[in-house]
């Protein structure tokens, strides 16, 4: 893609590029690109028991929590008016298996979640992870057979967990699996029964990237995983793809489209919002955070300032929002001025 040019400037010194930089005043009056609470999707990951948190070692500041301490989460939230959650869930070991049943249980960890926090904080917006990963013996986000990890049986398991969640009082249903066809089906089955108003926003570009390890971490998917996700998640080396994928979901019924991850990936982020013009979202997923973290941990850099340096990048490439880790604490920063 050739870039396009800027029209012609006067030279110096008719034209003094700094002159607008030459106050708080000034800049904030030339600033382009503004970052605010409207822009936030907060990632928090859920486990069994009650009043209870975990801390995730591997992701600094992030735990893991009890369904009644998520509902706290989602208030605080609300109260720093992010308008959406994403739930990621911690599920017990002995309720993984081949067939991944428990991730279209009615009664699982995510679905609880989904009611208790719509029950007390409606106001939010509950978004799901729609991927097979934390219920799978094998570790992938589709069912695995001899080896092989099957796209239309895991499509079929996908719908059954979606319709699970739209039913649960989800918002918006995040699938994030890469099986070909299933946002077409999940579309197809929401509609048949009556949920004609839950909300998908398609994990439409997700790369086989070496970025996700902390999560896995988190959800305890890491020693459970067998082999890589290179046959269903994209090459890494990939840009066109991610535009055929990202009409490919927008055909089929996605509202809202992903890239994964976000801040390598910033150029694929603005071809597909220039492409499109759709809702475009990117995730600065666990890997991107925890090295952050990491190097402010060190005083290497200015962790609030490289946060939201971080952040206002995903908005300049044309993001309409990112799912972020540091969501709240942003938020906070924004509400203070």
């Amino acid at each position: 893609m050739r870039p396009t040019l800027p029209p012609p400037v006067a030279p110096h010194p008719t034209t003094r590029l700094r002159r607008l930089r030459s106050s708080d005043a000034l800049r904030r009056l030339a600033q382009e690109t503004v970052l605010t609470t409207n822009d936030l999707i907060w990632p928090i990951f859920v486990m069994d028991g009650e009043d209870m948190t975990t801390p995730v070692p591997s992701m600094p500041g992030v735990e893991r929590m009890s369904v009644d301490r998520a509902v706290q989460a989602a208030r605080m939230a609300a109260g720093l008016n992010i308008p959406a959650i994403c739930i990621f869930p911690y599920t017990d070991p002995a309720l993984k298996t081949d067939g991944c049943e428990e991730a279209w249980n009615p009664d699982n960890l995510s679905n609880r979640a989904i009611r208790a926090i719509k029950a007390a904080v409606p106001e939010i917006a509950v978004m799901t992870d729609v991927a097979l990963d934390p219920y799978n013996a094998n570790g992938h986000d589709g069912i695995v057979r001899d080896g092989v990890i099957v796209n239309d049986e895991s499509v079929q398991a996908l719908v059954k967990m979606a319709l699970a969640q739209a039913a649960a009082g989800a918002d918006i249903l995040g699938p994030s699996d890469m099986m070909d066809g299933r946002i077409g089906a999940m579309r197809s089955a929401l509609e048949a029964a009556g949920h004609t108003d839950v909300t998908i926003l398609s994990y439409a570009a997700k790369y086989a990237s070496a970025y996700y390890g902390p999560f896995r971490d988190a959800v305890g998917a890491s020693g459970a995983l067998k082999g890589d996700k290179k046959t269903y998640q994209m090459n890494p080396a990939n840009g066109d793809e991610a535009l055929r994928h990202i009409q490919r979901d927008l055909m089929e019924g996605a509202d809202m489209v992903m890239v994964k991850p976000g801040q390598a990936y910033l150029d694929i982020c603005f071809r597909v919002k220039d492409a499109f013009g759709v809702p475009t979202y990117a995730y600065q997923v666990s890997g991107e955070y925890a090295m952050i973290m990491a190097a402010a941990e060190q005083g290497w850099i200015n962790e609030e300032a490289v946060m939201v340096e971080s952040l206002m990048a995903f908005k300049r490439a044309g993001c309409d929002g990112i799912l972020t880790y540091f969501a709240p604490r942003v938020a906070k920063l924004l509400q203070a001025g």
